[in-house]
């Protein structure tokens, strides 16, 4: 293996910051730890020129959120001409907007929840949808903003206008109908030998629902993996996770995301969004789940440096 001049580019400011500079830190050292050289960048406003000075051979790009996540950075790094990890720029833009992503996979076959957009202010006037239903912003990650309305819960029937909730961060939130049952998720990894679906880990927060908390917080959620599924429920996860990589295009790394309301069977199965920077954090689900399957989080990382050298020299 070649050695390389790797940047992590991490950091930055969006809502999900803190988990990306844990994703950074954690790659940047397993890449020193292969006997790359790396440069470590706290993404600011001055982050062309902060790339222009270290010319890397190529960039990890360890950001969560916007704008790492959805095609801001990724077309900034395809006008400067450098290459980077993960998905590009059309990807990007459309796997972080939900809505766009529906839009993409449904007419594919690919199960995903109804709903509309609507602008917050509606919610003050009547429910745009029946009780229960989901709530979230349209283009954040690591379910950031995202409240369950049920007729029992305490946000008020019209929901309140001064009642503390997504609605007052953002002006326009996508509705969804609740799904009942069990939240999946399945890493895929893409790479020159094609690509693969690592499984199906079940989560089961220990209160609420798998919220940004429940995601970050050690000990907050219960992991388990291989998801105690019927067989078919995990086969179903795994096709429709790579389906959703291929048609999306996605590239490296990507996870899907499932709700499965296990009292309607195989008809119970949705997919909620595709997670084209999924994180790297030790609590993280790709490296966990690649783990289970003997890869060590140093290989894992490789690997994805791998996918976006063997993308470039396709270009």
């Amino acid at each position: 293996m070649k050695p390389l001049h790797l940047a992590v580019l991490c950091g930055g400011w969006s809502a999900e910051r803190a988990v990306s500079l844990l994703s950074g830190a954690g790659v940047a050292d397993a890449l020193e730890r292969l006997g790359h050289r790396v440069t470590r960048i706290d993404m600011g406003r001055d982050v062309a020129a902060r790339l222009a000075e270290a010319a890397p051979d190529l960039v990890f790009n360890a950001l969560h959120g916007t704008p790492g996540e959805d095609g801001s950075v990724q077309g900034l790094m395809d006008l400067m001409g450098v290459r980077y990890t993960h998905s590009g720029m059309a990807t990007s833009v459309i796997a972080v907007d939900k809505q766009l992503t529906k839009q993409v996979l449904v007419p594919h076959g690919i199960p995903m929840p109804g709903g509309r957009i609507v602008r917050s202010a509606e919610l003050f006037a009547g429910d745009p949808l029946a009780r229960p239903y989901v709530v979230k912003p349209v283009n954040e990650g690591s379910s950031v903003g995202v409240a369950i309305v049920t007729a029992e819960g305490n946000y008020g029937d019209p929901i309140g206008r001064d009642v503390a909730g997504p609605w007052q961060d953002f002006d326009a939130l996508l509705c969804e109908p609740f799904i009942r049952g069990r939240e999946l998720t399945t890493a895929v990894l893409g790479g020159p030998t094609g690509l693969r679906a690592f499984g199906v880990t079940e989560l089961r927060p220990r209160a609420g629902f798998y919220d940004y908390d429940a995601k970050y917080t050690e000990g907050m959620t219960e992991h388990l993996y291989p998801a105690p599924i019927p067989d078919k429920i995990a086969r179903a996860c795994c096709n429709v996770a790579l389906e959703a990589h291929r048609l999306l295009g996605c590239r490296g790394a990507s996870r899907a995301d499932f709700r499965w309301d296990d009292e309607r069977g195989a008809d119970g199965l949705f997919l909620l969004e595709v997670n084209t920077q999924p994180g790297m954090t030790p609590l993280s689900l790709v490296p966990e789940q690649a783990r289970h399957h003997g890869m060590s989080y140093e290989e894992l990382v490789q690997a994805i440096v791998d996918d976006a050298l063997h993308e470039s020299a396709l270009t």
